[in-house]
């Protein structure tokens, strides 16, 4: 089977996707929910020991962890410069040598989305002009999510007046830990609101909510009251994406799908640095909920090194030999 036949299997029209439109905060499905932790575990664990995906289905799946990414940069010391570098490697994320060893010139592949501080929207909505990339925020006193209600309603405002249409929100860690339910409903809905059309991803910061069943139950909130997608961390949290946390992310969207009838994003971010990871999350997506969730409409990585990982990878599927990483530069 040829490479270019192999990545038709990973594409497939769908229709528009309807957005979640939320719904009114059902406390007795929440308080219903519970996680058991042995048996996520131990599911968790068989995505990366049983399954092995390996040459021209290898390179497919690789370019499609690509297609996924949110390529990002959030740090302290972050310049106009460097979002240029971050977006022109967005426009281009693989290097053209390797795209034309693959065959696949004619197609336009780019990263899902380049994700700034709100310093950096115009930046980037300026480096990413004539592309269909869009450029997602951090907001809401990203990480921790601390400051006064007001100032990140008014954060995600300028945001979006700015040019982002998707807005990484944090939730308030402290609802979830006191079960105050009906606090964080509330605060995700006028999240939400203030989003307007852009498109609103709710960060959990899974590290600091204690229990998988947290989780669920966080995840399940979040939906009701209008998440696009739902993301595990901020990438600053001692503890990020694992699997464990993912599966039990995953199939709360499911159980909300089934229930309500919307599709809802997932995207696990921090700690996914190499390209066989992509694989086991992609793995877990067609696994837990189908073929759409191979798509950027429902399923992003949060990552910056996670692309320097993956073009090394795809040369050695077309050279037989492994680079030096600093080959293959971010930004």
């Amino acid at each position: 089977m040829t490479y270019q036949s192999t990545v038709h299997l990973l594409e497939e029209d769908s229709a528009t996707l309807k957005r979640n439109e939320g719904m009114p905060l059902d406390l007795d499905w929440v308080e219903a929910v519970q996680a058991n932790k042995s048996a996520i575990e131990r599911r968790a664990a068989s995505f990366p020991a049983r399954r092995s995906i390996k040459k021209n289905f290898q390179a497919a799946w690789l370019i499609k962890s690509v297609e996924c990414m949110d390529l990002t940069t959030l740090s302290g010391d972050d310049t106009a410069n460097r979002v240029r570098r971050l977006c022109a490697k967005a426009k281009q994320p693989i290097r053209a040598d390797i795209i034309e060893a693959l065959g696949l010139e004619n197609r336009n592949i780019t990263t899902g989305a380049v994700c700034v501080y709100h310093e950096m929207i115009e930046t980037a909505v300026h480096a990413l002009e004539g592309t269909n990339i869009p450029v997602a925020a951090v907001s809401t006193g990203f990480p921790a999510g601390l400051t006064p209600h007001i100032l990140k309603l008014k954060e995600i405002e300028m945001s979006v007046a700015a040019g982002a249409k998707e807005i990484d929100i944090v939730i308030s860690r402290r609802h979830v830990l006191e079960g105050n339910w009906q606090a964080l409903y509330k605060e995700m809905q006028e999240f939400r609101q203030a989003c307007g059309d852009a498109h609103v991803k709710a960060i959990l910061a899974t590290g600091e909510l204690g229990t998988l069943r947290n989780v669920a139950r966080a995840s399940l909130i979040c939906m009701m009251a209008g998440a696009d997608f739902i993301k595990t961390s901020t990438g600053k949290e001692s503890v990020n994406a694992t699997l464990p946390v993912s599966l039990t992310m995953v199939r709360a969207i499911r159980d909300y799908g089934a229930r309500t009838g919307f599709a809802v994003g997932y995207k696990p971010a921090g700690g996914i640095s190499k390209a066989k990871d992509s694989l086991t999350y992609l793995t877990l997506m067609k696994e837990e909920l189908g073929r759409n969730w191979l798509e950027p409409e429902l399923f992003r990585f949060g990552a910056s090194s996670l692309l320097g990982d993956i073009e090394r990878q795809l040369e050695h599927h077309i050279t037989g030999r492994y680079s030096a990483a600093n080959r293959h530069p971010i930004g």
